[in-house]
């Protein structure tokens, strides 16, 4: 090959794009694939709201189910006694 044709085949090096003095002022925001971190933001409050609803679904769904309610929803202090569900001996038929 001769020295002009390697010369079209390496890479010149990245150089800043010109830029008019007279041009409107602006900044590329710092992105990672075009996720910025106002969308990020955004992203996160939605997933949250999801969150906290599939949460609280899931507190009323599984509430019935004895083992659930006895293991992990009896050990918080304002549902002890919401998810109690002991019968008084007065009103057991046994």
């Amino acid at each position: 090959m001769s020295h002009a044709a390697q010369n079209l085949l390496v890479r010149s090096p990245y150089t800043q794009p010109y830029r008019s003095p007279y041009a409107p002022k602006y900044a590329i925001p710092t992105h990672w694939h075009g996720l910025t971190i106002a969308k990020a933001t955004k992203y996160g409050v939605i997933a949250g709201g999801f969150g906290g609803a599939l949460g609280l679904f899931a507190l009323f769904f599984f509430g019935e189910v004895p083992r659930v309610r006895k293991d992990i929803f009896q050990k918080f202090p304002l549902l002890d006694r919401y998810f109690d569900r002991t019968i008084p001996p007065e009103d057991n038929p046994f």
